[in-house]
């Protein structure tokens, strides 16, 4: 196992609370001493809570929860989210790490989280990696008033579980972890989704076979959990004993290719037929326009519904399309036929629609049961309001549907990534 092991200095930030902690600080507020929540509370107490700050959590506050799940006894201060001030916030600290670093070491992780390969620098700086990280962070706050968390490592995973496990209690924030601490560091941990890779499903499932502490997986018999799990299984052991061979420069050369085109909305109140209709028909229309201007054709539709928290449950299924396309109405028609033939009439609070199995547009294909007219017409009306929305904003041409009490899609055009922009 030694031959697999980096020996790298790479540091891994986390600025805390990052959407709070911006508020905070446009605010004046310490972080530490403020009951400040990032949630559009005029949505209702089903709103998601999108950030809380370091002091909502130590009265075990948790990030992402519902509006009506917060403490009654505290007065809480509310910021609606602005996600362009955010990434303002999170775009000037990645240009403080570029005053330092080149940007082929760094690997952005998140809009709040990065990995910094500081192997070549140190010499450079004439600093141990601990010191370069405290400078970086000081710097931050300096600058911004946020504070950031930070992980050491001789690898990526590695810098990673310093973070999570351990940085985030230190007194400066700091932490630094190689292979020599895992024993102690982290084949301690319990339960097992605490570490970074594990979720809920897998924890249930590993303690099926009697794994229920790090120290449990690392032990386990390596064969077993290929066997059993597939390469997930044999990844989850070596990173137990903190093995993870991916290179921080390797990272920054992949360029993502995107295999389907998807979108999730969560609704503020439940919904029925026929007023869910409207959403599906806005999101597919969302869908359709990012399959046109990469000019992409799909194979499959994917299509999901969740139900309200009090009734739970929901489906999700997919359908092969009868040849790719990119027109509404045939990904229209797909979802609601899986609708039809799977919803059983619960309130509804989740869509989620997709497109997958893309292939690049080179014609189509017109089928015998279908007016090829329509087809062409349908086409070149959405390709000019693309041309319209490109130019003047997304909310500058809508069906005029979207006027009805129900739409939800000229709000969701003035958000970023979901939220208010």
């Amino acid at each position: 196992m030694e031959e697999y092991k980096l020996h790298k200095n790479i540091i891994c930030i986390d600025l805390k609370s990052f959407y709070a902690s911006v508020e905070c600080a446009i605010s004046g507020l310490d972080p530490f001493k403020t009951p400040l929540v990032v949630a559009d509370k005029e949505r209702g107490g089903g709103s998601i809570v999108l950030a809380v700050s370091p002091y909502l959590k130590t009265f075990g506050v948790p990030n992402r929860c519902r509006v009506y799940e917060l403490p009654k006894n505290i007065d809480i201060i509310y910021r609606k989210p602005k996600m362009e001030r955010y990434l303002e916030y999170s775009t000037k600290i990645v240009e403080i790490y570029l005053r330092f670093v080149s940007e082929e070491d760094i690997y952005v992780y998140s809009v709040d989280e990065v990995f910094i390969d500081l192997t070549e620098y140190l010499n450079y700086y004439k600093m141990t990696d601990y010191e370069f990280a405290s400078m970086v962070l000081k710097t931050i706050y300096n600058e911004t008033k946020i504070y950031g968390t930070c992980g050491i490592g001789p690898n990526m995973l590695i810098a990673k579980l310093a973070l999570d496990i351990e940085s985030k209690h230190s007194p400066d924030f700091i932490a630094k972890w190689d292979y020599a601490d895992l024993p102690t560091k982290l084949w301690t941990v319990s339960p097992l989704s605490k570490m970074w890779g594990i979720g809920r499903n897998m924890e249930r499932n590993l303690n099926k076979l009697g794994i229920f502490k790090i120290e449990d997986l690392a032990k386990y018999d390596v064969k077993k959990l290929k066997k059993k799990f597939g390469i997930i299984g044999e990844e989850l052991y070596y990173h137990t004993h903190g093995i993870d061979m991916s290179l921080l420069q390797q990272k920054m050369n992949i360029k993502p290719v995107s295999k389907s085109y998807g979108i999730g909305q969560t609704l503020f109140q439940d919904y029925y037929k026929p007023e869910i209709y409207q959403i599906i028909r806005e999101m597919v229309d969302d869908v359709c326009r990012r399959l046109r201007l990469s000019k992409k054709l799909a194979k499959t539709v994917h299509f999901g519904l969740a139900y309200s928290k009090e009734i739970g449950g929901g489906f999700a299924r997919q359908m092969k399309l009868d040849q790719p396309s990119q027109n509404e109405s045939h990904i229209f028609r797909a979802c609601l036929i899986l609708m039809n033939k799977f919803y059983d009439n619960s309130p509804i609070r989740v869509v989620k629609i997709s497109a997958t199995n893309l292939v690049d547009k080179k014609g189509y294909q017109v089928s015998l049961f279908e007016d090829v007219n329509a087809v062409v017409k349908e086409n070149a009306v959405f390709s000019a309001m693309d041309e319209i929305k490109e130019k003047f904003g997304k909310n500058s041409v809508n069906r005029a549907s979207s006027e009805l009490r129900h739409s939800t899609i000229k709000a969701r055009n003035d958000m970023i990534g979901g939220h208010n922009a």
